[in-house]
Protein backbone atom coordinates (compact mmCIF):
# COMPACT_ATOMS: atom_id res chain seq x y z
CA UNK A 1 0.00 0.00 0.00
CA UNK A 2 1.16 3.25 -0.87
CA UNK A 3 1.79 5.78 2.17
CA UNK A 4 0.27 8.27 0.43
CA UNK A 5 -3.52 6.09 0.83
CA UNK A 6 -6.25 6.88 2.50
CA UNK A 7 -9.70 5.41 2.94
CA UNK A 8 -12.68 7.35 3.43
CA UNK A 9 -14.86 5.78 6.28
CA UNK A 10 -18.11 7.28 7.69
CA UNK A 11 -18.29 8.44 11.64
CA UNK A 12 -21.39 8.73 13.61
CA UNK A 13 -23.00 12.19 13.75
CA UNK A 14 -20.49 13.70 11.22
CA UNK A 15 -22.06 14.48 7.71
CA UNK A 16 -19.49 13.87 5.33
CA UNK A 17 -17.22 10.67 5.32
CA UNK A 18 -13.81 11.00 7.31
CA UNK A 19 -10.53 10.83 5.52
CA UNK A 20 -7.98 8.10 7.33
CA UNK A 21 -4.50 7.94 5.91
CA UNK A 22 -4.32 4.68 6.55
CA UNK A 23 -0.85 4.23 4.47
CA UNK A 24 1.20 6.29 6.69
CA UNK A 25 -0.47 4.01 9.69
CA UNK A 26 0.50 1.16 8.13
CA UNK A 27 4.41 2.23 7.38
CA UNK A 28 4.83 3.67 10.51
CA UNK A 29 3.54 0.69 12.25
CA UNK A 30 5.59 -1.73 10.54
CA UNK A 31 8.75 0.40 10.96
CA UNK A 32 8.16 0.55 14.87
CA UNK A 33 6.74 -3.42 14.79
CA UNK A 34 9.38 -4.02 17.31
CA UNK A 35 7.47 -1.77 20.18
CA UNK A 36 4.27 -3.44 19.48
CA UNK A 37 3.29 -6.06 22.33
CA UNK A 38 2.37 -10.10 21.53
CA UNK A 39 -1.38 -9.28 22.00
CA UNK A 40 -0.90 -5.84 19.41
CA UNK A 41 1.21 -8.45 16.79
CA UNK A 42 -1.46 -11.29 17.56
CA UNK A 43 -4.17 -8.72 16.44
CA UNK A 44 -2.53 -7.54 13.23
CA UNK A 45 -1.80 -11.10 12.26
CA UNK A 46 -5.31 -12.17 12.59
CA UNK A 47 -6.32 -9.28 10.59
CA UNK A 48 -4.29 -11.26 7.57
CA UNK A 49 -0.93 -8.77 7.91
CA UNK A 50 1.94 -10.85 6.93
CA UNK A 51 4.89 -8.77 8.62
CA UNK A 52 3.23 -9.20 11.78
Amino acid sequence: MPRGHGEEIAVGGEAEPVVVKLGVWVSNTKSRRDKLTAEQLGALRELGVDWA
